[in-house]
């Protein structure tokens, strides 16, 4: 890194170039998803591929955008210089579900703030993780940088080296389970943690019904909705609440029975937990574990209708990282907006919502009254909330949930998140308004 930080914008952007194209490598995308599928059993091997090159092209995209070094900003009114310079050695910790796709993006990001990245595995996708550093070394060494800008903790990980990095490193970005992102917060080093999924979707009574289902599924069925944005539950409006289920049947998904409910219930859930052994699989394995009948063999996702209960007595509320679509009915809009921030209270505070309407009122009314950093419309949920190419959001694969998830970021995260900035100051012509200015409208109110 001391080599490193005398680096121009020309150079950074030559590193972080070099790091992109080490997963967007065509051969090097597959090698690693398929991996990744290997190692932990979760996700497809598809949809992989299109995480580890759509986000890193995307998050390319943004950073080739970006000034990080030197001045930055320059405001001559206010007489002020913005300089950009290294936070430090990042900790970069990453989930089962990204083991690749999550260190090249956090790699990018900190590299083009100039700074060097030690990624901390999870154990399940240790080996991906490895794969992919090497691969992010050698092509740093291809182009005559330092290969120990980006490092991986070695072989055996476990929780007790994992934080000594935390408590040891300069700036910690978390993305994984919340008992990893608590102890990020707890280390004592400056620290970007995000919260849990648990995406809420409105469908309204003007929603392009077909359309919705169609994103709804495309977005559900990604990666076998191993993403913190994949929709959770869904929450139709009751006078097109039928017309919106058949929707969802001829875009692949299955309405199961009260009986096919509880074996769902059964199966998903073991003592309190998500069971490993059946979430983020293909459909056929988990209609199979499940017992559901044959009608569902074909089926891309499963529908479970639940009444509006929300909490740990009503599981179906809460994320199910699997194939399983909750479906809530609502008597109209003012109810299912209620509702949908109860599910986030529950799990998912912060994190985001979705709607299907073309009701600008109901648009509006969400960003302003829910609790929530991320509002999408009338879009495929995963493929949106994390950055896209069109929309405005940045490009990313960690999302932060504000003060509501105990975060310290409420937006994406993305370059600024891994620079100090300087602040030279000079003096300006005196900006002092008067008493009256301020106060005139306090006095004549409430008098003096």
């Amino acid at each position: 890194m001391a080599e490193f930080e005398s680096a121009d914008q020309a150079r950074v952007d030559e590193a972080v170039t070099a790091l992109a194209w080490s997963l967007y490598e065509p051969g090097r995308a597959r090698e690693l998803a398929e991996m990744a599928v290997e190692d932990t059993g979760l996700g497809t091997v598809d949809s992989k591929i299109i995480k580890n090159t759509r986000k890193t092209f995307g998050t390319l995209r943004d950073l080739m955008r970006a000034k990080t070094v030197g001045i930055i900003e320059e405001d001559k009114a206010l007489g002020l210089v913005k300089f950009a310079k290294p936070v430090g050695v990042v900790a970069a910790i990453a989930p089962s579900t990204n083991p690749a796709a999550t260190p090249v993006n956090k790699a990018m990001m900190a590299v083009k703030g100039r700074n060097a990245v030690i990624v901390a595995p999870s154990p399940a996708g240790a080996l991906t993780t490895a794969k992919t550093v090497d691969y992010m070394r050698a092509e740093l060494r291809k182009i005559g940088l330092p290969e120990d800008l980006v490092q991986v903790l070695p072989s055996p990980v476990n929780k007790e080296l994992t934080q000594q990095l935390m408590n040891q490193s300069d700036l910690i970005v978390c993305t994984g389970s919340q008992n990893n992102v608590r102890r990020a917060y707890s280390s004592g080093t400056p620290a970007i943690g995000v919260g849990a999924g648990n995406v809420p979707v409105i469908i309204d009574s003007t929603a392009d019904l077909n359309d919705a289902a169609t994103k709804i599924q495309q977005s559900k069925c990604f990666d076998n909705a191993t993403s913190c944005s994949s929709e959770n539950s869904v929450t139709i409006i009751d006078d097109v609440y039928d017309a919106a289920i058949d929707a969802l049947k001829a875009a692949g998904g299955y309405l199961c029975t009260p009986e096919e409910k509880a074996k769902i219930q059964q199966t998903l859930w073991v003592d309190g937990h998500l069971n490993r052994h059946v979430i983020a699989k293909d459909p056929g394995i988990l209609a199979t574990a499940c017992g559901l009948s044959p009608a569902a063999a074909d089926a891309k996702f499963f529908m479970v209708e639940d009444d509006n209960a929300v909490g740990k007595a009503h599981p179906f509320s809460d994320e199910k990282l699997s194939l399983v679509l909750t479906v809530y009915r609502a008597a109209d809009f003012a109810a299912a907006k209620t509702h949908v921030q109860n599910i986030l209270d529950f799990v998912g505070m912060g994190h985001s919502v979705g709607i299907h309407t073309k009701n600008e009122d109901h648009v509006r009314e969400l960003a302003e009254d829910l609790k929530v950093v991320r509002v999408l419309v009338n879009q495929a949920h995963t493929f949106g909330n994390g950055g896209s190419f069109t929309n405005g959001l940045n490009f990313t694969l960690s999302m932060g949930c504000g003060t509501w998830a105990g975060n310290s970021i409420s937006e994406n995260l993305n370059y600024r998140h891994f620079i100090n900035i300087t602040h030279l100051v000079r003096e300006i012509p005196e900006d002092k308004p008067s008493e009256e200015d301020l106060f005139a409208s306090h006095w004549q109110k409430y008098g003096k």
